[in-house]
């Protein structure tokens, strides 16, 4: 009898287990409580109100940088038409400017029709990033005296060109150039894209105190 009675209390202490290891095991499954979850959250929050504002301050720089990019782009493309298509200095390609409701275009006007249509290759700006007037960007005098010249030309925003021969040079031979900036954003600073009289391209960055520098 006291052999049986042996042998059963060790089958129970087998299959059921103690007190305490259940209390371990419901600890280990009960997951986060409400107090861990709002602190996980305020310092999700906090880390997210230090950062966002640098992350906008960086997003709105690269709109200007690809806006800029966008308008190289065009004028690019326009001086490789004018060699692949060898126009001559008479009837040079001409890259365009056109301002109406919808917004500012940049465009090759591929037949100097001076008309925009939709199969020119062409960017529009309609929103905050467009081009500006060459008044808005500061220190145009420093970027004229950083590029090495006595004096940029400055493109109209709406009937303005810039050409190109078969050689792919500027013609009339000028430094031209084409300003973006964040109209609502002016603190931003602009950028510049320029036009030497061989047709190269450049672009300018500077901040809101007018201090120029070279992006490519």
């Amino acid at each position: 009898m006291t052999t049986y009675l042996r042998r059963k209390s060790a089958n129970l202490s087998l299959a059921a287990p103690s007190l305490k290891a259940t209390r371990e095991a419901t600890t280990r499954e009960r997951g986060f409580t409400i107090l861990e979850l709002m602190v996980v959250v305020t310092v999700i929050m906090v880390i997210s109100a230090v950062a966002l504002p640098s992350f906008l301050q960086a997003y709105r720089t690269y709109q200007l940088d690809d806006a800029a990019t966008q308008v190289a782009s065009v004028l690019k493309f326009t001086r490789y038409e004018a060699i692949r298509l060898n126009v001559t200095a008479a009837a040079p390609l001409a890259a365009r400017t056109l301002q109406t409701a919808a917004g500012t275009n940049v465009y090759t006007d591929n037949n100097n029709s001076a008309t925009l249509e939709v199969t020119e290759k062409q960017v529009l700006f309609s929103r905050n990033v467009n081009l500006v007037a060459a008044g808005v960007p500061p220190n145009t005098a420093g970027l004229a005296a950083a590029v090495g010249v006595a004096a940029l030309t400055n493109v109209a925003l709406t009937g303005g060109s810039i050409a190109f021969d078969q050689r792919g040079a500027v013609v009339p031979a000028a430094v031209n150039v084409l300003y973006v900036g964040n109209t609502s954003l002016p603190n931003l600073g602009n950028r510049a894209v320029i036009v030497l009289p061989s047709g190269s391209v450049q672009t300018w960055s500077t901040d809101a105190a007018g201090n120029w520098r070279q992006l490519n």
